[in-house]
């Protein structure tokens, strides 16, 4: 079932989105060589309990992992496309990093997501980066009143297929709200004109997930959560929450 939200639920929202945009400012600037992936967490937990927030992640588990998820953020590094679980790894020069984070605050919640370089960067992973960015600002730019699920899915997926990169289809974005998962789901592939109508009140996390050797598949890490690409390639994940409003998109999960 699809909650349209009020205004007030909205700007409610928005305080939750604000939480999760300092956890992600603070997990980025925190970021360096040699920093266990776990440091990032703790980093994240600190700015979650300082806000009286719950991470909406810690102990989530999904029907298709086997144990509750142990973190605060998911930490993707290099091949690893979602999902990473931050453990002891150590950061190293050139490392691609996505940061998801989710926060519940006074009964709502927020999801967002970015992805950054540690130190020096390596041949095309500004570019990745970069397009997925682009990607994540044309799903929004569709999120308009008047139009459908299937132009912001369409959006995305042009941005990825003009770039030549590839996308694990069976994850995409999500509706959001009193919880982090809600209907409708938002694909990063579908066809423009299709799917739930989009109406102001309608909140929604949109989140491009793109790889960089242009395949579409992925593996499940040992650990049961990661999914990583096929081909040993570099990930990129971007995501905001956002609802849709007569107005035009309003973007939850800014600083």
């Amino acid at each position: 079932m699809v909650e349209i939200k009020t205004d007030a639920a909205l700007d409610a929202m928005r305080e939750a989105g604000r939480v999760v945009a300092r956890a992600l400012d603070a997990a980025r600037r925190t970021a360096a060589v040699g920093m266990r992936l776990r440091e990032l967490d703790e980093t994240a937990r600190e700015v979650l309990r300082e806000a009286g927030a719950r991470s909406p992640f810690l102990g989530y588990r999904p029907h298709f992992a086997p144990t509750p998820f142990p973190a605060v953020i998911c930490v993707s590094v290099n091949d690893a496309i979602v999902h990473g679980v931050p453990g002891d790894y150590r950061l190293r020069d050139g490392d691609v990093v996505g940061v998801d984070c989710g926060a519940e605050l006074d009964g709502w919640t927020a999801d967002a997501a970015v992805t950054f370089v540690v130190g020096t960067p390596r041949g095309g992973d500004v570019e990745l980066i970069d397009t997925t960015r682009r990607a994540l600002d044309a799903g929004i730019a569709a999120a308009t009143v008047g139009n459908r699920i299937g132009d912001i899915s369409a959006a995305i997926d042009a941005v990825a297929r003009d770039a030549g990169y590839g996308m694990p289809r069976d994850f995409g974005g999500h509706g959001i709200g009193r919880r982090m998962h809600e209907d409708p789901p938002v694909p990063n592939h579908g066809r423009p004109g299709r799917g739930y109508p989009l109406r102001h009140g309608l909140a929604l996390a949109i989140e491009p997930m793109f790889i960089a050797g242009g395949r579409d598949g992925y593996l499940t890490g040992a650990d049961g959560w990661t999914l990583h690409t096929t081909d040993g390639s570099r990930a990129a994940h971007m995501e905001h929450t956002i609802a849709i409003t007569e107005d035009g998109p309003r973007v939850l999960t800014l600083l």
